[in-house]
């Protein structure tokens, strides 16, 4: 896939990037892809997988209470715990707000951890990373954004998101719709967004503008990006997802290179919308 090659261009000292169709197999990569990157929060469809995979095991439910008083599992997921961006306090009342929440993530952690008797980041290994054979991914630390991973790796995961091995389709299809939907909300480095549309754990894109993915990107396209420079999407119409690594923070040259680069690689496969 030549648009991969537009990653050479960025104003960044590494990259690497993958694309995986919907059938698993991978249909282009670029840069090093065993090189480990910092995830930033792309580390939370990681651990929101685990919570789902609780879920199907029955440690958890998503009405249980969890978090701030009022609140769930599925509030927590979903950014609406009222929980402050990265501050364990309340902000709003649950189901209100979309406050994009670290807290949430990393309260969520401890109430899995404490139903299945087990360390998040084990619980995290033994339910997704074993299972899909990221051997080279770790969670040290913050459930919200402390991951680290290869772009190799990931390809295993955005492949897992298009054809579930670990979850029923049904639960995989409720987290990566709206939910809670018509609630307003900061988009972290887009501004303020009416939706500010999100599923159990997964940004939706929607009709959000400005936005990190492609004009080109269908409205169904689900995926998360993160602080250290990272995304991961999925867009289910094209039949495929992308993942990009790099190491250098998210900032302007982000938001003027992601949008362009997604649109090339739509367009490799076919897929650009009329």
């Amino acid at each position: 896939m030549d648009s991969l090659r537009m990653i050479e261009t960025w104003p960044v000292p590494t990259a690497a990037a993958a694309v995986v169709r919907a059938d698993g197999t991978v249909a282009g990569t670029h840069g090093p892809m065993e090189r480990r990157f910092e995830l930033a929060s792309v580390t939370k469809p990681l651990a929101a997988y685990a919570v789902l995979v609780a879920l199907e095991e029955g440690a958890v439910e998503l009405d249980e209470p969890a978090g701030p008083e009022g609140s769930t599992v599925r509030h927590l997921l979903a950014h609406t715990s009222g929980l402050a961006f990265d501050e364990h306090r309340t902000m709003a009342e649950p189901g209100t707000r979309r406050i994009y929440s670290n807290a949430g993530f990393e309260t969520l952690a401890d109430h899995v951890a404490k139903a299945t008797e087990i360390p998040f980041p084990q619980y995290l290994r033994e339910a997704v990373l074993d299972p899909l054979g990221m051997a080279d991914t770790e969670l040290p630390g913050s459930a919200a954004k402390d991951a680290v991973s290869t772009a190799s790796d990931l390809t295993r995961f955005a492949a897992e998101l298009q054809a579930p091995r670990l979850l029923h389709r049904t639960t995989l299809d409720e987290a990566t719709s709206v939910v809670f939907p018509g609630l307003g909300g900061v988009l972290p480095g887009y501004g303020n967004q009416k939706p500010n549309d999100w599923g159990l754990g997964f940004e939706i894109r929607d009709s959000k503008s400005p936005h990190w993915t492609g004009a080109s990107s269908s409205p169904r396209t689900f995926g998360h990006f993160g602080q250290s420079g990272t995304f991961l999407w999925v867009d289910p119409d094209a039949g495929a997802a992308c993942v990009a690594l790099t190491d250098r923070a998210f900032g302007p040259w982000a938001v003027e290179v992601w949008p362009a680069f997604t649109d090339a690689v739509l367009a490799d496969l076919g897929a650009v919308r009329p």
